[in-house]
């Protein structure tokens, strides 16, 4: 059952849809939803989820070729002709020999059903949700970093990573989909002329969404540093 989010959503100030990931095995439940044109961008699609549509990506329309290798595994030039575009065009990495690195040790994601949803988040659909993405201004983006640590101990995984990686893969950029961890998006400046200049992205896995979803007034959510910062953004805005 997905938690509900709504005392967390009111107290971070958040406006905005939470944007779900899923692999399901039909479109039914996700309508409506839009398909990518060929070469189109996954985040073009940042107007539709703000008004509630969901877009869909399969092998046959995935958009862009990065989100179609990523997602769908399907391989729309060589590794040599990507390599040289992501160096020579794109100037990623200081040589093809570093890009070559990175691509082999970057594992591709492997999908039950094939079908992935990218949209406002459906509660009755959570149980093929794989991740959820906060679009944030920076100060949400603090008090949600805070809250990824909240629960976490020294030794265990990273709660916050920031990965290298297109703005499509950072939907789901984690190794284990099943601990509490949370992944800092939108970074990759190919895509960042779909969204305002001050929104960024926090993806999270299920579990740490769960965690954040039941912060209560023990939580740093209420006391006062917090409290502070909403109060100094208030008088802000007014003055």
């Amino acid at each position: 059952m997905q938690p509900d989010s709504t005392t967390l959503l009111r107290e971070i100030g958040y406006k905005l849809p939470l944007i779900g990931l899923y692999d399901a095995p039909e479109s039914g439940p996700f309508e409506p939803v839009a398909v990518p044109k060929p070469g189109q961008c996954i985040f073009d699609f940042y107007p539709d989820w703000l008004k509630g549509r969901t877009l869909h990506i399969n092998a046959e329309h995935y958009g862009c070729g990065g989100a179609g290798r990523y997602f769908c595994g399907v391989e729309t030039r060589s590794e040599e002709s990507f390599i040289k575009f992501l160096v020579e065009t794109e100037g990623l990495k200081a040589s093809k020999e570093l890009m070559k690195q990175w691509i082999d040790h970057r594992k591709l994601r492997k999908f039950e059903h094939g079908e992935i949803f990218i949209g406002p988040l459906k509660p009755d659909q959570y149980g093929f949700l794989k991740t959820v993405t906060f679009l944030v201004n920076p100060d949400q983006l603090a008090v949600l970093m805070t809250g990824a640590q909240y629960n976490a101990s020294p030794g265990g995984p990273p709660p916050v990573i920031a990965p290298f990686g297109s703005g499509c893969s950072l939907l789901i950029p984690f190794d284990d989909l099943d601990i509490p961890q949370a992944s800092i998006g939108a970074t990759d400046s190919a895509m960042r002329e779909a969204f305002p200049p001050d929104i960024l992205t926090l993806t999270v896995t299920k579990p740490l969404f769960e965690q954040l979803c039941t912060l209560d007034e023990r939580s740093f959510l209420y006391k006062s540093f917090w409290q502070d910062l909403k109060k100094t953004r208030a008088q802000s805005a007014s003055g």
